[in-house]
């Protein structure tokens, strides 16, 4: 089976693409240090301030005379702790909720967890994400959680559905038959089943996470203006693009393309997990 998805998502130029475009804002997340001689935060330069591209500031610096690189480079760092984090809590408690609300069924199943998901899926994740970190106050922290609240109904849903599905067919009865516990079936007969659609819908959410801790934080509601994250680069360089139109080029480009690549990546596994999809 392994070899079959690996088969399957390699032949596909546009997911290999998406994958080498996450696996390098990994690397350069965890290799900063070794990719620029300067602080991003107290490495100042008020002589050089709002320098162009070039010399030894190769994407030039900003209004205080830091490095773009540099800020580009530890910027990864918060961008990639976005698209996990937010994920990771969103799936650690929506899909256990799920499977719970599509195992069980019934009034807690019908009339709170069901409601509770309507209710909130009325409100677009970002804007939800955006109630949620004014009420919980600003800070990166703050607005990973809010993030993450936003995506819970996505994940609480889409678990219930495929377990309703799941749970009636022939394996799963007679898994039952033999006298396995609930716990049991839903974790090692109905989850496993469960996952390439959750796979897919982790490395989207990913996406949807970057877009949403850049927006705060160009807002003032994520990360603080010191801390070099792309979205507060941009909330930065926003009184200068008439003039100074590279401040906000490089992290916007930045953005742009760690967002596809991750979308690129969702893609590919989709069409690797669906049998359905044709090589």
């Amino acid at each position: 089976m392994l070899s079959i998805f690996v088969r399957r998502y390699c032949s596909n130029r546009q997911a290999i693409l998406g994958a080498v475009i996450v696996g390098l804002l990994l690397l350069v997340a965890l290799g900063a240090p070794l990719l620029t001689q300067y602080d991003p935060v107290y490495d100042q330069d008020y002589s050089a301030v709002l320098a162009s591209p070039g010399g030894t500031h190769i994407f030039g610096t900003d209004d205080l005379g830091r490095d773009t690189f540099t800020r580009l480079v530890y910027g990864s760092r918060l961008t990639a702790a976005a698209a996990i984090l937010p994920v990771a809590f969103a799936f650690c408690v929506g899909v256990p909720i799920g499977l719970y609300s599509g195992y069980k069924g019934g009034f807690i199943d019908q009339w709170i967890i069901t409601r509770i998901v309507d209710a909130l899926q009325a409100f677009p994740s970002m804007v939800l994400a955006l109630a949620l970190a004014a009420m919980l106050g600003g800070g990166f922290m703050n607005a990973m959680l809010a993030i993450g609240i936003g995506f819970l109904p996505a994940f609480i849903r889409i678990t219930r559905a495929q377990v309703i599905q799941i749970k009636n067919l022939e394996y799963v009865q007679a898994a039952r038959s033999i006298g396995c516990s609930d716990l049991r079936i839903a974790v090692v007969h109905i989850l496993p089943n469960v996952m390439p659609t959750l796979l897919v819908q982790i490395t989207l959410a990913m996406a949807s996470a970057i877009i949403s801790e850049a927006g705060l934080s160009y807002i003032g509601l994520g990360a603080s203006p010191e801390q070099p994250s792309w979205g507060s680069m941009l909330r930065t360089a926003q009184s200068y693009l008439g003039t100074q139109p590279w401040v906000a080029f490089f992290p916007g480009l930045s953005i742009s393309i760690v967002v596809l690549g991750f979308n690129l990546m969702g893609d590919g596994l989709r069409r690797a997990l669906d049998p359905k999809i044709k090589d």
